[in-house]
Order: structure tokens, then sequence, then C-alpha cells
């Protein structure tokens, strides 16, 4: 089974991607979901807060899709920067005190259920950022799964203690492995030489076509090994690209394989732990 997953955030927020895009994010978000509708192709969307608040005309068609499920993205994405620093620092959690978190998811599966009707049950932290209480504030809240983080071995879900399943990635993720947008050669190679950032998949980065295969690569892998594959793309990443060319290749492969949400995972989970 294949999970196909993708974050979707708020246009104020201005992030290097939508800086470079002729539309805005929630609109390259509308094209991709056509795309899926067309090829029946699920996906489990991971939507910021503040996208409903501000932006709820262009994002309604996607959340009333049938091939989309909801999950929340944080509400302001760690913003303003300086306070989530500070809170480094002093609580050693970049995602805010115990409080702070519980505030954020709160308002965040609010504004979803106000505009939606839908209580969500599934998150991904922005930037993957997991840290102190974040499964004690999601499962308080009544998340299911939250999928932070990348782990190219791991196999469906992972239970933790505090009564919440983690989900982490096990498809090389798109926006810190493609060259795109601001991220040039010459700034990834910056980027590397002030962070040596690396994940499981390693520290590169690739253009379109290559990270393509290398994606249909760990699918197959998957196939065969009997994993369960749960993947990211952003839809303004692969529009920033090729205006989603290669994810046609991806696409297609999708459509012709078992793809579900993450609601699907998390019911045979708890049928399989009940049995």
């Amino acid at each position: 089974m294949i999970c196909l997953t993708g974050d979707i955030h708020h246009a104020s927020l201005k992030t290097g991607n939508q800086q470079h895009c002729d539309i805005s994010e929630i609109q390259v978000a509308q094209k991709y979901t056509k795309m899926l509708e067309e090829a029946g192709v699920k996906v489990t969307y991971f939507i910021t807060g503040k996208a409903f608040a501000e932006e709820w005309n262009d994002l309604q068609p996607i959340c009333e899709s049938e091939n989309v499920e909801l999950g929340g993205h944080t509400y302001y994405c760690f913003v303003p920067e300086l306070w989530h620093r500070v809170s480094k620092k002093i609580f050693r959690s970049y995602n805010g005190p115990r409080w702070y978190q519980k505030m954020d998811v709160q308002k965040t599966i609010s504004i979803i259920k106000e505009k939606t009707g839908k209580k969500i049950k599934f998150w991904r932290n922005h930037m993957y950022m997991h840290g102190r209480w974040t499964e004690e504030v999601l499962a308080e809240a009544g998340i299911k799964i939250c999928s932070d983080g990348v782990q190219k071995n791991s196999n469906g879900l992972i239970y933790h203690p505090a009564g919440i399943y983690n989900f982490p990635l096990n498809i090389i993720p798109d926006h810190e492995h493609l060259i795109h947008a601001e991220r040039t050669p010459e700034w990834i190679a910056a980027w590397q030489k002030r962070y040596n950032w690396s994940d499981d998949f390693g520290p590169n980065s690739y253009y379109v076509e290559e990270w393509t295969e290398l994606v249909l690569e760990g699918l197959r892998k998957n196939e065969e090994d009997g994993r369960i594959s749960n993947m990211i793309i952003h839809p303004i990443t692969l529009y920033l690209c090729d205006k989603l060319k290669s994810f046609r290749k991806i696409l297609d492969f999708l459509a012709a394989h078992k793809n579900v949400h993450y609601s699907k995972i998390y019911e045979d989970q708890i049928r399989k732990e009940e049995k």
C-alpha cells in the first residue's frame, strides 16, 4: 500500500518556494488535486491553520474533494522565528513550551472543524519539527497519527506510550532533496557547509528527473519487501521544478497500485490490535 501525503502552507508565510511561484501555493494545490482526481489517487494533506483563515475560498474545493483527507500542519508554522529560537534555548523545544504547542494544535483543529465540519485525526509538524511534548499534546487533542521525520526502513505505524502512532516517511522526500527555486546548487552547497544536513536518504539534492526515478525505485522496493510506503510531495515544489510534468510519471505508478488515506492505515492497525 502507498500513502501519498502533501503539505500546504498559507501564502502569508512567504516561503522561498512561494516567492518563486507565479500563482499561490493553494492554487497550485488545486491543479495538483485535479490531477489526483482524474487518476483516482488519494492524498492526505497536512494544511496550516492560517490557510483556512486567510485563503478559504481557494482551499474549499480541495477540502471537498473525495480524494482528499485532511490533517493539521501547525497554525503559524513556527512564526515568529525568534520566539521559537528562544524557546529552544529555554525549554529545549523549538516547537514551544507545552502550553504553546497545545494552543497551536487546538487552534488548528478548531478552524478546520469550523470551515469543513471535520475533526482531524492526523498531524505533521512544519519542517517535521518533532520535540518534547509532541506526542502528549497531540494525543490529548485526539490526534491518532503524527507523521514527522524520515526513516528509510520504517514500515507502518509505530506506537508511542502517550497513546498516538508515529508514521515516518520512508520514500525520499521532495523539498529538501530537489534542486528548485531558491535551492540552486550554489545555495545547497552553502547550506550544507553551514548545517552539515542529512536525513536517512543522505545529504544530496537532485534535479527532478533523477529524483523521480529515486521515488519510483523506493516505491518498487517497498512493494517487493511488503512495506507500506509513506511519501510526501509538496505540490508547489513539483510545480516549480517542471510544472508537474515529472509528477505525471509518479502519478501513473500510484494509479496502478493500491493507494490509501491515513485513515485506512489507522483502521487496519486498530483491527489488527483487536484480534
